[in-house]
């Protein structure tokens, strides 16, 4: 399966709310983007990957953040909703769609999410920590928010100013 290319910032893709997937769209060839997606995903070194961020203006991700054994766990969440969030955790975070760059970023350590599957099928989860994290990470590229926007005002501009720095000399591709 070829990789798909993943979007750079800013990219308007990335900025704009994702559309819902319709029931009509829950077909084969569905099934394989999202496997194309955690191709992808794996071949860039990260642990989720939305579909704003392969340039698809839609409401869906994939994640595969490992258990504790380190199996690999292949999720696909469709049309996903935070129900609730509680909790507080600090951590770097780092994003496919900006190479390079990682922040510490404050997110809730549990959260509860209401999806489908690649079927149509609805289910809810109950994830912490990591798995959260990337939950509320990926959920945000389906509302057109970046990890730019979790940063406080003064880590965004050194972000912004060091992704015009590798822009200018051809690094941010």
């Amino acid at each position: 399966m070829p990789l798909l290319k993943i979007v750079l910032y800013p990219e308007p893709v990335l900025l704009t709310v994702g559309r819902p997937v319709t029931d009509e769209e829950f077909e084969p060839k569905f099934g394989r983007v999202i496997d194309n997606m955690f191709e992808t995903m794996h071949d860039a070194g990260g642990v989720g990957l939305a579909a704003p961020q392969i340039g698809i203006s839609k409401r869906f991700f994939v994640m595969d953040v490992p258990d504790e054994a380190g199996k690999s766990n292949k999720l696909a969440f469709i049309n996903p909703e935070i129900v609730s969030v509680e909790g507080e955790q600090i951590g770097d975070e780092g994003c496919l769609s900006f190479p390079g760059l990682y922040q510490t970023i404050k997110r809730e350590m549990r959260v509860i999410v209401r999806a489908q599957d690649i079927k149509g099928k609805k289910f809810e989860m109950d994830l912490k920590e990591l798995s959260a994290r990337c939950v509320l990470h990926e959920t945000d590229h389906c509302d057109g928010i970046t990890f730019l926007d979790r940063m406080t005002i003064l880590k965004r501009e050194m972000a912004k100013r060091k992704i015009k720095r590798l822009q200018k000399t051809g690094k941010w591709e």
